[in-house]
C-alpha cells in the first residue's frame, strides 16, 4: 500500500499557517503592544511621561541575566526558523526563495548600509517631532546593567530584531501573501501595519515611523526578492540604537 506523503496546499491551509506563525511569533507582540498603549493612555499622566523599556535587566545576578539574556534570544528566533522550515515545503531552496542566503554579500552590505541610512535619519527626526508633540512613550534603548557583557548582548539582540522582524513580516509574510493571490497594496499595507502596531507601545510617533519603514521594505523586498539587506539595515539601526544609548552620556538622550 502506498502512502501519499505530499498533497497540493490548499489556499485555507495557506491562511491558518500563516496565522499561526505570526500568532507565535510578532502577531502576538502586536496584540500586547494594543494593551500596552491603552494601559498607558489610561494611566495617570500623558504618555510623554512614562516609559517604554527595551533590553530590561532580568535579574540583579549577573550571571543568571546573562542566561536570561541569551536564552530569550534564541528563543525569540525559533519562530524564524519555523517560516524556513514551512517555506521548504514550496519548490526550491527556501534561503533562495527568501533571499535569505549570502550569494551577494557586498550588494547586500552596501544595500543594507544605503537603507540604514535612508531610515535613521529622517527616523531621528520623526522621533524628536512625536517627542515635541507628546504622543511617544519616554524610549529607553537599552536599560542593562553596565557589565562586560552588556554590548555584546545588545549586539546580538539587535541582530535578533532584525533577523525576526524581516524574515517574518516581509520574507515569510509577504511571499504567503503573494501566494494568496493578494494585490501588491494590499500586502505592503499589511506588512507595513503589522510592523507599526507591534511597536505601538512606544507610542504613536513610533507606529507611524515602523508603518513608514515597513512600506519602504516591502517595496525593495517585493523588487529584489531579497530579504538579506533589510536585515543588514535594521540590525545596523538597532545597533547604533542600543550600544549608543549604553555608552554615551544619557542627557543626549533627554528628547526621547
Amino acid at each position: 500500500m502506498t502512502v501519499e506523503l505530499t498533497r497540493p496546499v490548499s489556499r485555507r491551509t495557506l491562511g491558518t499557517e500563516t496565522l499561526l506563525v505570526l500568532g507565535l511569533s510578532l502577531g502576538q507582540s502586536a496584540v500586547y503592544a494594543m494593551v500596552s498603549i491603552i494601559a498607558k493612555l489610561t494611566a495617570e499622566g500623558p504618555l510623554s511621561k512614562q516609559t517604554a523599556a527595551l533590553n530590561t535587566s532580568v535579574s540583579p545576578r549577573p550571571w543568571l541575566d546573562l542566561t536570561y539574556q541569551l536564552l530569550g534570544i534564541v528563543f525569540a528566533l525559533l519562530p524564524v526558523l519555523l517560516a524556513v522550515h514551512l517555506i521548504a515545503r514550496d519548490p526550491g531552496d527556501p534561503a533562495r526563495t527568501l533571499g535569505l542566503d549570502t550569494r551577494q554579500p557586498g550588494p547586500d552590505l552596501a544595500r543594507g548600509a544605503g537603507l540604514a541610512a535612508l531610515i535613521g535619519l529622517p527616523g531621528l527626526a520623526l522621533f524628536w517631532v512625536a517627542a515635541q508633540l507628546g504622543v511617544n512613550a519616554t524610549l529607553v534603548p537599552a536599560a542593562l546593567p553596565e557589565i562586560w557583557w552588556t554590548v555584546p548582548v545588545l549586539i546580538l539582540a539587535a541582530v535578533q530584531n532584525a533577523v525576526l522582524e524581516e524574515v517574518i513580516v516581509v520574507g515569510y509574510l509577504v511571499t504567503r501573501l503573494r501566494q494568496l493571490a493578494w494585490r501588491t497594496g494590499a500586502i505592503i499595507a499589511t506588512s507595513a501595519l503589522l510592523r507599526g502596531s507591534y511597536h505601538l507601545y512606544q507610542g504613536f510617533g513610533a507606529f507611524v515611523g515602523n508603518v513608514v519603514m515597513g512600506v519602504v521594505f516591502s517595496l525593495f523586498y517585493l523588487r529584489t526578492r531579497r530579504v538579506m539587506p533589510l536585515i543588514v539595515a535594521h540590525a545596523l539601526l538597532d545597533i547604533v540604537a542600543f550600544v549608543g544609548y549604553a555608552l554615551l552620556p544619557k542627557g543626549w538622550f533627554s528628547w526621547l
